[in-house]
């Protein structure tokens, strides 16, 4: 039996349910879970919090060079999950702002942010098993892993779960769909089509549309996959 941990990859765009079935299966795998694009917007937060304008890539780089990132493992809701933080702060749910989803995707598209942070997310390999989801888990992060799923969703799907994600997190009093769908698309496109690790479909990924999948769902068809390939590990 090999002893090398496991990585299992999920990919998607926003809001296609990657957190909420990465969280279901780390938990049923007793995996630590590790939400990658928390670290880019942790990142993000840090950069706006220090008055940085996103555009501004010297400074930004200045600042990756001369703080303090750190993640580590705590409990959550689903089993053990990544803890970052920036010079001793955890900045909590601050990361998932509007105003955070508005430059993430500026912040981590400098390559020198990606490849800092990429390194980081292998390193995380080194302390066990892991669930890692983001968009470019398979395809660059961790590409020898075979467990490699893409989760989608359909757009006006994805825009509804965002807007009552924001909601429930006190960062609106109900986001209008149509706008969240329009800032969802962005940043797609933004994904999709930067020079360094753009979000893209591993060839070998399994595919899962979420749209009219519970969370449940859609985690017990990737927890069939992993366990029909790798049973001599659970």
């Amino acid at each position: 039996m090999s002893t090398d941990p496991v990585v299992i990859a999920i990919d998607g765009p926003s809001a296609s349910g990657k957190s909420s079935v990465s969280r279901l299966v780390a938990e049923a795998l007793n995996f630590r879970h590790v939400d990658t694009g928390s670290m880019y917007r942790a990142f993000t937060w840090k950069v706006l919090e220090a008055g940085i304008d996103p555009a501004n890539k010297e400074q930004i780089l200045d600042l990756m060079k001369k703080g303090r990132f750190e993640c580590d493992f705590i409990e959550g809701g689903h089993g053990l999950r990544l803890r970052t933080r920036l010079d001793g702060i955890d900045p909590g749910e601050a990361i998932r702002s509007p105003k955070i989803e508005q430059y993430v995707s500026q912040v981590s598209a400098i390559p020198e942010v990606r490849a800092w942070l990429v390194q980081k997310q292998r390193d995380l390999a080194d302390l066990g098993d892991l669930v890692v989801e983001g968009r470019d888990i398979g395809t660059v992060v961790f590409p020898k892993t075979p467990f490699k799923f893409y989760l989608d969703a359909d757009p006006k799907v994805r825009a509804q779960r965002r807007a009552r994600d924001q909601t429930a997190a006190g960062f609106s009093s109900g986001a209008a769909v149509e706008s969240v769908q329009n800032a969802i698309a962005e940043r797609d496109r933004k994904d999709s089509t930067r020079t360094t690790s753009p979000l893209k479909v591993a060839d070998d990924a399994i595919r899962i549309d979420t749209s009219l999948h519970t969370p449940q769902d859609s985690a017990d068809v990737v927890l069939k996959h992993i366990r029909s390939r790798y049973l001599e590990r659970k």
